[in-house]
């Protein structure tokens, strides 16, 4: 494969320009740093898509919060990341919230569960309720880095209420032209769903188990024959299921 000297320079140049996310907000309202989400202590990705830590990340900032997120359904979530816990790494940091070559999708996924301040992540079936790949050229971690470290989706309406693990998830994909080249980021925090919905979940997968190394969204060469990240104008087809729609 022939890589342009772009290519070349964003690889040798992004080793630590990487992200945490670490705060949630509902309807505008920030919910406060940590409150709820079970962020990491490190910013390092996950690259190894078989690995336990694909499901909500390793190295947990302790104490584990085990606060619960109010969450309405039908309601516009934040997730807020930042390249370290707290905000950016020194002043005028470049790579916050994460580096700009770290180009590739977000999404996020839910998993029913019946206590969410305790529950456990192995095991559980995970559902995708958004995703913001590849539009116009733009993709989801770019939306994320023009919101200064916000990335917004909306709840679906029809969900029915009680508790879940919700998983946010980045995979940059500027070094994914090789097998383990993606990397991963991802938190789980924890919400309980209200309103009038009735639907359950459907369309669940596990994690680990729902990625492999070989599916066209994970390894892939994002740069087109201009050397650009707009993957030759072809349609970018994320991992995992599709989006679950009321």
């Amino acid at each position: 494969m022939k890589f342009s000297a772009t290519l070349a320079a964003l690889t040798a140049t992004s080793v630590s320009a990487h992200t945490i996310f670490q705060e949630v907000s509902v309807d505008g309202a920030s919910q406060g740093l940590l409150f709820g989400v079970r962020a990491p202590d490190s910013n390092n990705p996950v690259q190894d898509v078989l690995s336990a830590d694909i499901t909500c990340n390793t190295g947990l900032h302790s104490p584990v919060s085990s606060d619960v997120i109010t969450i309405p359904a039908g309601a516009k979530v934040g997730t807020f990341w930042q390249h370290l816990i707290g905000g950016p790494q020194g002043s005028n940091d470049p790579d916050n919230p994460i580096a700009s070559s770290h180009h590739g999708p977000a999404q996020v996924y839910l998993a029913k569960v019946s206590d969410a301040s305790s529950a456990d992540p192995k095991g559980l079936s995970w559902t995708k309720v958004a995703l913001e790949g590849l539009n116009n050229g733009v993709w989801g971690v770019d939306t994320m880095v023009s919101g200064g470290g916000w990335w917004y989706f909306t709840l679906p309406s029809c969900i029915a209420p009680g508790d879940y693990l919700m998983r946010a998830e980045l995979i940059a994909l500027h070094s994914a032209y090789s097998a383990g080249g993606a990397q991963f980021y991802m938190s789980c925090a924890n919400i309980r769903v209200t309103g009038s919905g009735s639907t359950a979940l459907s369309g669940g997968v596990s994690l680990p188990g729902a990625y492999s190394s070989g599916d066209p969204g994970i390894t892939i060469n994002i740069y087109g024959s201009s050397g650009n990240p707009d993957n030759d104008g072809k349609p970018y087809v994320a991992p995992g299921p599709d989006v679950f729609t009321c």
